[in-house]
């Protein structure tokens, strides 16, 4: 939508998860457009971290709060009264649900659960974003793209967790939010939003190909190591999905009940790169970088292929992709750069931010 900065000016907003990579991101957008922004998560878990860098916590009501807590967490939305909500709380890393699959289980699950109750009880939220992942679907590794009525499964803790997730949000929004009977026995309209991989600057999380790329060249002047070289993945700007959320979010506020459900957020088909190709421009874009395979494995599944149908969010939305992968790496290596060579990363990122917004507006 063209109007999304003076629709977000003034909105009382809620997000889970405000000190990760997507939402740090999505917490400058909002406080840029002037929302007040409310954020529960866990402290950040690396450093450097975006949240830190945007002093992000100076900006919004911040809670530092397990999402597995119940109690703590009605007790924010009780005390704020948030009007719109964007739930991105995870423990969002493939390999960590092998090392710790209760965990995994218990934030992604239950996590959910406890911030559905939340806006349940909380009379003020008129819509909701529930963020999942391009993981939910039962991955058969073929070409054919996912639609969003396309079997839920998981090989992995995580992707498993991420599909029970999305059943439980089903279940509210069947038992509770039925878009049948908004707007004459509840005022909410809820989403599931599904996405993959993005890249972007301020990411340090471990087990992500960005990370390992600019630690090895910025920090530490070496080859980088990779497990699975020719594994594809549609990369995107971290940015393109937020736009979707966003402007998902507008239409369940303004009372468009066939916008609740679950929609897809992708890239287009020429966003599929393989691993090592996304390394080859990353150090031509860089003038300097190399890597190496590495010889072990530890025998934890990852997929290799998973692309995603997005017609709907084109059709229903007028979402799509604005930024190749070879410009969403040019970025995040920007970004990255600027990060190593200067101490503005507020004016840099916010800068980053508005030209992205102009440039969707004007192709739009």
């Amino acid at each position: 939508m063209k109007n999304l900065p003076q629709f977000f000016k003034g909105k009382k907003v809620l997000i889970t998860g405000h000190t990760g990579f997507k939402g740090g991101w999505l917490s400058q957008i909002l406080l840029l457009w002037g929302s007040e922004v409310t954020g529960i998560a866990l402290r950040p878990s690396t450093t450097p971290n975006l949240f830190s860098l945007l002093k992000i916590k100076l900006n919004v009501n911040n809670y530092f709060i397990d999402v597995r807590n119940l109690k703590q967490v009605k007790s924010v939305f009780k005390k704020h009264k948030p009007e719109i909500v964007f739930h991105l709380a995870a423990q969002p890393i493939v390999r960590d649900s092998y090392d710790d699959p209760v965990y995994t289980f218990a934030t992604n699950i239950m996590g959910t659960a406890n911030i559905l109750e939340a806006i349940r009880s909380t009379k003020s939220v008129r819509a909701a974003v529930m963020v999942t992942t391009d993981k939910v679907y039962e991955n058969r590794e073929t070409t054919v793209p996912y639609k969003e009525d396309d079997r839920l499964g998981g090989h992995d803790p995580y992707s498993s967790s991420k599909a029970s997730a999305e059943l439980v949000i089903n279940s509210y929004c069947k038992s509770f939010f039925n878009p049948i009977y908004y707007p004459q026995k509840h005022s909410t309209l809820i989403a599931s939003a599904r996405a993959g991989n993005v890249i972007g600057g301020g990411d340090w999380s471990k087990d992500r190909i960005m990370t390992d790329i600019v630690r090895s060249i910025f920090e530490h002047n070496k080859a980088i190591t990779i497990r699975n070289p020719n594994s594809v993945r549609p990369w995107q700007h971290v940015l393109e999905p937020l736009a979707g959320y966003l402007s998902l979010a507008c239409h369940l506020y303004k009372g468009k009940k066939n916008f609740s459900g679950a929609w897809n957020f992708g890239p287009g088909q020429d966003s599929h790169i393989m691993v090592k190709d996304l390394l080859s421009k990353t150090f031509d874009y860089l003038g300097k970088g190399s890597y190496s395979i590495s010889k072990n494995s530890d025998h934890k599944y990852e997929a290799s292929l998973l692309v995603l149908d997005s017609s709907k969010a084109r059709q229903g939305l007028a979402w799509k992709s604005t930024i190749s992968a070879p410009k969403a790496l040019e970025h995040t290596l920007d970004w990255y750069n600027n990060y190593y060579t200067s101490a503005d990363n507020i004016k840099f990122t916010n800068q980053q931010i508005e030209n992205f917004f102009k440039s969707r507006k004007k192709s739009s």
